[in-house]
């Protein structure tokens, strides 16, 4: 495939990315710019894209991809955007209500489940938000039994390391 053709269609899958970048991001100036990065890796990763698949489906996982490490990020800065008018990026207060021994629990639990390696935190967080094995697996492109030990590991490192709190 001509480097012609590939951009064609890369500016002809712009609709069905951007609707599927606004589902993700719920902001069209952040979904605009997540289909930006999608075809800037697009085009740099061109050679990765075997010719007789399909060329959408791959967009999409490098758009889901894509905003799901700007999820991770944001998560890791402990923000959330403010969906009001003023667009405002807040702290994160979902423990405030709680009593000074569950804030330190709670933050024993963070640092330590923060202090993982990537291969073990990125996976267990996911499963942790709710993501399902296979949708991890295929987030990450590892085989589904890689995510499931990944995620035991996780939980037998925080075990270990959290024995404070049995």
């Amino acid at each position: 495939m001509s480097t012609q053709e590939f951009n064609t269609r890369l500016v002809d899958m712009e609709p069905s990315l951007k609707y599927f970048a606004l589902s993700l991001t719920r902001n069209p100036e952040n979904a605009g710019d997540l289909v930006q990065e999608t075809f800037l890796k697009a085009i740099q990763y061109r050679e990765k894209y075997a010719l007789d698949t399909n060329i959408k489906a791959w967009l999409f996982t490098i758009l889901k991809n894509t905003y799901l490490n700007q999820v991770t990020k944001l998560s890791t800065k402990k923000t959330i955007n403010d969906e009001s008018e003023d667009d405002y990026i807040l702290k994160n207060t979902m423990f405030d209500n709680q009593n000074a021994e569950t804030k330190i629990s709670t933050n024993d639990i963070e640092r330590t489940i923060h202090e993982l390696d990537d291969d073990y935190r990125i996976p267990f967080k996911m499963f942790i938000d709710g993501y399902k094995y296979k949708e991890i697996a295929e987030t990450m492109d590892l085989p589904i039994g890689t995510v499931k030990s990944r995620i035991f590991f996780a939980r037998r490192i925080l075990m270990d390391n959290l024995q404070d709190y049995r």
